[in-house]
């Protein structure tokens, strides 16, 4: 199984980081998952709460563990609230079905991790992931 390693890694974080700055956001926690969800990097801007963590690593365990990103999770929340409670039982995880959380793929489009971010808003959790991965050269799951 092809995952993230840890240069890839950092590169997401140090890509995602330099997107909020740009843009002026809020100081991040942001988690890199490989492809079987476990921990390769996890980054906490100084100022920012403790928990953050938690939830940057739940919007990207969840993605990974459902195929979809934590934008479509949220949707399939509201859409259909027991199956998420049935999904968060299941996969024996966290999972916050909010905006911020990525699945990324390599140039052939295999899954080789995820990524979440917690510190903004969830949309612009999204934006500096998202900026992130592109910077690795690698391509986010659509």
């Amino acid at each position: 199984m092809s995952s993230i390693n840890l240069e890839q890694a950092q590169t997401i974080i140090n890509g995602a980081l330099s997107k909020a700055a740009d843009a002026g956001m809020n100081q991040l926690c942001i988690v890199v998952l490989d492809a079987g969800g476990r921990m390769v990097a996890m980054v906490r801007q100084d100022g920012v709460p403790f928990g953050r963590n938690d939830v940057a690593y739940a919007k990207a365990f969840g993605s990974l563990a459902v195929g979809m990103n934590s934008r479509n999770l949220e949707g399939a929340a509201l859409d259909r609230p027991h199956f998420m409670a049935g999904v968060i039982g299941a996969i024996g995880g966290p999972v916050v079905p909010v905006a911020g959380g990525v699945i990324v793929c390599d140039d052939d489009g295999t899954r080789i991790g995820a990524v979440g971010a917690s510190g903004d808003t969830s949309d612009n959790d999204e934006a500096a992931v998202m900026a992130g991965i592109e910077s690795a050269g690698l391509k986010a799951e659509a």
